[in-house]
């Protein structure tokens, strides 16, 4: 496959195939894909949209394309919400916290900085003592400990992910619902 091809494709508002959403996502973790030709699909992904078949191929080559959480041996109903961000934030913050409260589990997967206000991550580390980056184990374990636990994305757990997000930010593709939709989603709550 050839990379201006698909960028070009999706410019033009034609539907991707899986296998193209999946060369140009393993291409990026692998370095084959450039930030700025990524940066060129994500805008013409911003630009054109993606249907539903499109954004559930380019959520499943994320989740590929790096580790996954499995918290089967979590007990418990496990929950879990994607906002679209803001400056408040209150939605991880806040409701997180009291999902946890009233017995629920929450295992949590945030992100850094997009466009003009801080990440939920960057906001958790101004506490001192906080530490987002927990090995995968120590997660799952103050998860069971007290029903809930935030990490970001690291080189092994959604490295797609880690890098897209970073690019969305200095991009001017934030907003894109199909990037949003496919973004940290990497748990798998059985």
């Amino acid at each position: 496959m050839i990379i201006t091809e698909i960028i070009e494709k999706k410019r033009y508002g034609h539907v991707l195939k899986p296998e193209e959403i999946d060369f140009m996502i393993n291409g990026l973790v692998n370095g084959e894909v450039a930030d700025y030709q990524m940066t060129s699909f994500m805008m013409a992904i911003c630009c054109r949209g993606m249907n539903e078949a499109e954004t559930a191929a380019l959520t499943k080559a994320m989740i590929d394309s790096g580790d996954t959480v499995d918290l089967s041996d979590v007990p418990g109903i496990k929950v879990d919400k994607h906002s679209t961000g803001g400056v408040g934030d209150t939605t991880t913050l806040v409701v997180a916290p009291l999902v946890a409260a009233c017995g629920g589990t929450v295992a949590k997967m945030s992100g850094r900085g997009l466009a003009h206000s801080g990440g939920t991550l960057d906001k958790l580390e101004s506490i001192p003592g906080v530490c987002v980056e927990q090995p995968l184990e120590r997660f799952k374990q103050i998860v069971r400990d007290i029903g809930l636990c935030v990490i970001g994305q690291s080189a092994d757990l959604d490295p797609a992910d880690k890098k897209m997000y970073a690019l969305r930010d200095v991009s001017g593709t934030v907003k894109s619902i199909p990037l949003i939709a496919s973004s940290r989603n990497r748990c798998n709550r059985s």
